[in-house]
């Protein structure tokens, strides 16, 4: 028996880390898990995933932290996951701005043990768990055909999107162009980036009216698209765009709303930002506890929303 005790020593020792890692996670009691849910930015739209993630956090027991970057540069999201990591919180929710700027991080989060998954905006190859969102291709083709049918079938397009390096927001453009690709006559004459920036995506939306007189829709594909075109529309300058460029917007926030009543925009492509932010809670709570071992990624799914249902929809 005293010659097995060494070995049975060794053996111990000899217990993988992640293995090791995996056991303490699961033997935690909810009370002391730590997740943190990282935004791209601070605007409308996240403060429903940050709803839907602390309504869940609050309902399983769990501490949370929402962590919002200052800015949309990719670097400033590195920064916070390396913080996260020194002070190992036990999961992590991203919305990434630029993918291949936080592989590494994401990665080395991992590689300590960390629960990652990616909500709204992906980064497929970081070696995250799922990603929780919309299958925005999916969501750019609705937007294209919607668009096609509203202009009826010709006629000059031009996109508005926000970070030019976003990959959900690329999705949703290669969407819509697959899409307008069964259209011939349609020709996109212009792609815009934001930096969602409100008062940019104005000053881009005049610019785009003054250089291409005879547009007839815009794709708003990030969230200030629709409340852009809204507002320079409202102008003198371009009162008579209403009605006549056929604009379709992402995301329910009350200007691109107000956008829809007053007849500026004719449809949005509505995410569902409260489950999203729910469902990442929830799922890396599962995760690290040892009840979720083989995820799978999450399509949330959208709403076409028009003034026809504006008052019935759900996120």
């Amino acid at each position: 028996m005293k010659q097995l005790l060494p070995l049975f020593q060794f053996a111990l020792l000899a217990i993988p880390l992640s293995l090791a890692v995996q056991m303490n996670a699961s033997a935690k009691d909810l009370k002391d898990i730590r997740i943190a849910v990282i935004p791209k930015v601070a605007v409308p739209f996240f403060d429903d995933c940050n709803n839907g993630a602390k309504a869940a956090a609050d309902k399983l027991g769990v501490q949370y932290q929402w962590v919002v970057p200052q800015n949309t540069q990719g670097s400033t999201q590195v920064r916070i996951l390396e913080d996260l990591i020194s002070k190992k919180v036990d999961g992590i929710a991203i919305s990434v701005n630029e993918p291949k700027s936080v592989e590494a991080a994401i990665k080395k989060a991992v590689a300590s043990g960390i629960k990652v998954v990616t909500f709204d905006s992906d980064s497929s190859k970081s070696g995250r768990s799922m990603y929780i969102g919309t299958i925005n291709s999916a969501a750019g083709e609705t937007m294209g055909e919607s668009m096609a049918k509203a202009i009826g079938g010709e006629g000059e397009v031009a996109i508005l999107t926000g970070q030019l390096g976003a990959a959900n927001l690329n999705e949703r453009i290669t969407g819509i162009k697959k899409s307008l690709s069964k259209y011939p006559k349609i020709k996109v004459v212009a792609t815009e980036g934001t930096e969602d920036d409100l008062a940019k995506a104005v000053s881009t939306t005049e610019s785009l009216f003054r250089g291409h007189p005879a547009l007839k829709g815009i794709f708003g594909v990030s969230q200030v698209g629709g409340p852009a075109v809204s507002k320079v529309m409202a102008t003198k300058e371009f009162g008579s765009k209403k009605g006549t460029v056929k604009v379709f917007a992402f995301d329910d926030l009350p200007d691109t709303i107000k956008g829809v009543k007053e007849g500026y925009i004719q449809g949005i492509m509505v995410q569902r930002p409260v489950t999203m932010g729910k469902l990442a809670v929830e799922h890396l709570v599962d995760q690290i506890t040892g009840k979720e071992t083989a995820p799978k990624d999450v399509d949330t799914g959208v709403n076409v929303v028009t003034n026809d249902n504006l008052g019935s929809y759900t996120k």
